[in-house]
């Protein structure tokens, strides 16, 4: 072992350190402490603040960017180098001036702060110097404060490098150098995401959250005129730093009592970041995402660092309500239970329990869809139990398990980020899994990661592809088994992996026979050279990783695309070891869970098959009730059930059924036919509109308990705030209404109902609160001793023989409709609101930002039509119809038009316009597979893309902070290089 390891002299002592270490990460590794403030390990060495200049083999070096070697001397202590940090930190504090007590960022975290302290730094040798460019306070969730700008960079590079938006960059060349958007705008006129990167990397209080300002300190809040009088009497006053800094850290200490710091995990997408929430009383003072985050680390979107607003939203449900004639009126809760109870028992005894029905939530935790499915199955004896992955990944799932036995994903996103070669089909990643899609773009810009783009729609990602195909509507499963059976003919599929890990390689290839490049031309639209480049690159790659989503799922032959994109990863070998795989990305942020835990007829939790004998009888002998043995109904028979008298009443959490479901006319229309429908919520949603009972829901803040994101990571949630008003976790509900209904449930925190669920399965066997104490995660299967599972398949995988099985699929053509239908209808989601906006539509800066939906229109139909941005569209489908504002891009080309799902109000949700049809297998709705005709009926308006949207922007790619211009100033002096 010793061999793997380079030694170096570390100021006299013999240091251990591995290969491709940086000499800072050697001196920090070793407890001690050394200064650095450009430098941040999600970041890497940027260069600017020259701090951590130490003395390597008798050189002035940087820290941070300078490797070590076998054999080195270090030191720390030597006179030349503590010299010139002193020298580069006096430097810093000309262009940053210390007011620490009032300050709101005196948190403890303020790298500025803290290594002036570390460094006992009583004076500055060049006074502050104001750079008289004006506070940038455009943004709605952020504020820059030049003058407090210390231009080290970290925001730069996690703009340009991370989350690579490519907004921010520094302009070197101006007399007083500042950070820039774009060419030079104000921000909420540049292309920010207002993802926040920028204000979690920087190191002082130039980039702080508009929550922060006046709220976080006892001295804070102060009016500029009076603030600059009271720093300049404390620099009169007292001697030196040390003083002011023995206030300021009392003061930062008293911020403790008043300010809560609780972990949680975002409640948007199925990505699962995770990160403190800083709170004081009821109000969110900030996000703060942290390295120890196992899926984002310190990357968020504009939702999870910004989107919570929400929470304190006057429009909250606070109490249960009970519907009279047309109107809602309070109730208690003992009254609400009661009337629950006393129907559904009702019409339990006239029609049997199947006339019921229960839809669990994507958005509540493991804990409470473990519930919710067990209240079903064994308080009201019915199968009948879904949830919303019925919408978008049922057909990725059922392909998984056709192919390769579990239906996850495969690996982590750290094998995304180190494949050689990712695939994206029929997914958007930047808006629908912005962090997933940060380490993607980081991949390809800075570590030559390949990357081929297939969609109706050119999104960000396809912006960026190396190759980005556009096949017709529902023909990707056509182009992805022609361009495995071209790999097949060529003979580069991976025989050796088939032969050793494959079964059905002979029919599968024989399935493959009319695939041929010209009929996956014909029919795809797409020329022969793309199929051949796009299988080259495949060929040549040496690991390969698909994503895809819902423009693959949401087909009538979903299931069976799914599953050719499984196939073509196992003909290349592309499954069972590191960087690659298949990835179906989860769309909400416990999506994964829903199901894992449950939440659907034909499974119990772990996906145990609910019409097998032996399952139930675990169950029975667990639960000690018997168990429905009847085949339940999905969410999308329920509806069909409804309009055929065979349901009678309905329970629904935290869904938005209304307007989420397709054909919503037809939904909507069946609502109105229950003779009983509960609603659970936290806001009076278009579904709960229909309801007869609702019930206050708390929101994830609210509550404790577990999500399961996209890569099959189980991470802990803890409760944030109270729950407002009488509002109550959804556990805490349904055990309720379960006790009401005559359960006999004690279960006194989720902490049970976890250990309960986990006990009765494999795949989680082995997960439990303590292994998951704070940032700590586990990604099933949890075997029995802890041990869980990152990447699958690594040894075997999980069918019968270990061996994985190749799956013949045909075509299924796309729904057909009549000529007056003429335009191609295409969905999904926005990155700034999530899906029909019943969270996101209630903060105030997203809502600011994109205030409503729209349509886009490409530019050769808007040359067509007469269309420009802010034409008024009315536009039809034989289902119903939506009124929208047109955006002119091209984005989408000919005659296909996109709508986002956003769905605020109700001449703008696209659902009016989708269809009953489903993918066979699965039952998932066709959504994007409708035709719809368009008429104008006015041609001019205002654009719906306002003032602070990012897609106004123009970006300003660089290759980081470009610190060679900074040492090119004449200003500058060099530090390093000399002997010392």
């Amino acid at each position: 072992m010793a061999s793997e390891f380079l030694h170096i002299q570390l100021d006299g002592n013999d240091v251990a350190v591995e290969p491709g270490t940086s000499v800072l990460e050697a001196i920090l590794g070793t407890g001690q402490e050394h200064p650095h403030v450009c430098y941040h390990p999600a970041l890497g060495p940027i260069e600017t603040c020259d701090t951590c200049i130490a003395e390597v083999n008798g050189s002035l070096v940087r820290a941070c960017s300078t490797q070590v070697s076998d054999g080195m001397v270090v030191r720390t202590k030597a006179v030349g180098a503590r010299f010139a940090r002193k020298e580069a930190m006096d430097r810093i504090l000309k262009n940053h001036e210390l007011y620490c007590t009032v300050c709101d960022n005196n948190n403890g975290n303020c790298t500025i702060h803290n290594t002036a302290m570390q460094m006992e730094i009583e004076h500055q040798s060049y006074p502050f110097q104001s750079k008289a460019y004006e506070k940038d306070m455009s943004n709605p969730f952020y504020r820059y404060d030049p003058d407090q700008c210390i231009l080290c960079g970290r925001c730069v590079e996690a703009c340009q490098n991370l989350q690579v938006s490519e907004v921010l960059s520094i302009d070197w060349d101006r007399e007083i150098p500042r950070v820039i958007w774009d060419n030079d705008v104000p921000i909420n006129e540049s292309s920010c995401v207002s993802c926040g990167h920028c204000v979690t990397v920087c190191p002082c209080n130039a980039l702080m959250e508009k929550s922060m300002l006046g709220e976080a300190g006892y001295l804070t809040g102060i009016e500029d005129q009076t603030l600059g009088k009271m720093i300049e009497l404390t620099k009169k006053v007292e001697p030196g730093y040390s003083s002011i800094f023995a206030v300021s850290e009392v003061e930062a200490e008293l911020r403790e009592a008043r300010i809560k710091k609780t972990k949680t995990v975002c409640t948007y997408c199925g990505v699962g970041c995770s990160f403190d929430v800083w709170t004081k009383d009821r109000k969110i003072l900030k996000v703060e995402p942290n390295m120890e985050a196992p899926a984002n680390q310190i990357s968020t979107c504009v939702k999870g660092k910004f989107g919570w607003d929400f929470v304190n939203s006057n429009e909250r449900i606070v109490e249960p309500l009970i519907r009279r004639g047309d109107a809602f009126y309070p109730a208690t809760w003992d009254e609400a239970l009661d009337y629950i109870a006393e129907n559904l028992k009702r019409i339990k005894d006239e029609n049997g329990p199947d006339a019921i029905a229960y839809i669990s939530s994507s958005k509540t935790t493991n804990e409470e869809n473990y519930l919710m499915q067990k209240l079903a199955r064994s308080v009201m004896f019915t199968n009948n139990i879904d949830n919303c992955s019925r919408y978008c990944q049922a057909p990725a799932t059922e392909a998984l398990r056709r192919t390769m036995g579990l239906g996850g994903d495969t690996g982590s996103i750290t094998d995304l980020s180190i494949s050689d070669l990712v695939i994206i089909v029929g997914a958007n990643p930047a808006e629908a899994h912005p962090v997933l899609s940060t380490r993607l773009r980081r991949a390809q810009k800075k570590h030559g990661q390949k990357l081929i783009v297939a969609d109706l729609r050119k999104n960000i990602m396809a912006e960026r592809a190396d190759i980005f195909l556009r096949p017709r509507q529902g023909t990707d499963l056509v182009w992805l088994s022609g361009v495995t059976k071209y790999i097949i003919d060529q003979g580069r599929h991976d025989a050796e992996f088939i032969k050793n890990r494959v079964t059905g390689f002979e029919q599968y290839v024989a399935s493959l026979e009319k695939y041929t490049l010209d009929y996956t031309s014909e029919v795809t639209g797409l020329s022969k050279e793309q199929l051949i480049a796009t299988a080259e690159m495949i060929m040549n790659a040496k690991s390969v990783a698909v994503c895809w989503a819902m423009g693959v799922t949401q087909h009538l032959g979903g299931s069976d695309t799914s599953t050719a994109i499984c196939n073509l990863l196992l003909v290349t070998g592309n499954a069972g070891r590191p960087g690659t795989g298949a990835y179906p990305l989860r769309g909400h942020n416990n999506v994964q869970g829903a199901g894992d835990f449950g939440c659907a007829p034909a499974f119990y939790p772990g996906y145990q098959a609910s019409a097998d004998k032996d399952v139930l009888a675990k169950y029975e002998q667990v639960w000690g009730t018997p168990l429905p043995t009847n085949p339940g109904l999905n969410n999308h028979q329920m509806v069909d059930a409804i309009h055929e008298g065979r349901l009678k009443a309905m329970y629904l959490i935290g869904e938005d059924m209304a307007v989420v479901d397709s054909n919503a006319n037809y939904v909507q229309q069946a609502f109105e036919k229950l003779d009983f429908f509960i609603v659970q919520d936290v806001f009076f949603s278009k579904t709960a509109s229909f309801a007869n009972v609702i019930l206050p829901a708390s929101p994830s803040l609210e509550k404790e308990g577990t999500f399961t994101n996209t890569e099959r990571r189980i991470q802990r949630l803890y409760q944030v705030l109270p729950p407002l008003g009488q509002s109550k976790p959804d556990w805490q509900i349904i055990q309720m209404v379960a006790n009401r209904l005559g359960a006999n449930w004690n279960y006194t925190s989720p902490k049970e109902i976890f250990e309960e669920a986990c006990a009765t399965t494999e795949l989680f066997a082995g997960a439990t609160y303590e292994r998951l104490e704070g940032y700590k995660s586990l990604q099933w299967p949890v075997l029995p001793d802890g041990t869980d599972t990152p990447h699958l398949y690594l040894d075997e995988f999980a069918l019968e023989g270990g061996k994985a099985r190749l799956w013949p699929v045909d075509w299924t053509h796309p729904l057909t409709l009549p000529e007056e239908y003429d335009l191609e209808l295409n969905n999904g989601r926005l990155l700034e609101h999530f899906h029909e906006g019943n969270l996101t539509a209630r903060v105030p800066g997203i809502n600011k930002k994109v205030p409503s939906s729209f349509v886009e229109v490409s530019p050769e139909l808007a040359r067509e039509r007469g269309i420009v941005d802010g034409t008024l569209v009315r536009i039809t489908s034989p289902y119903g119809r939506v009124k929208l504002r047109a955006v002119v891009t091209d984005r989408v080309h000919g005659k296909q038009i996109y709508i986002p799902q956003l769905s605020a109000k109700d001449d703008e949700t696209v659902n009016m316009l989708t269809s009953s049809d489903h993918d066979t297998i699965t039952f998932t709705p066709a959504y994007k597979e409708m035709r719809v005709k368009m008429e104008v009926l006015e041609f001019t308006g205002k654009s719906p893309v306002v003032k602070g949207n990012f897609r106004l922007g123009h970006p300003n790619p660089q290759p980081g902070v470009n610190v060679d211009k900074k040492w090119a100033r004449q200003d500058y002096r060099p530090l390093v290089g000399e002997r010392s």
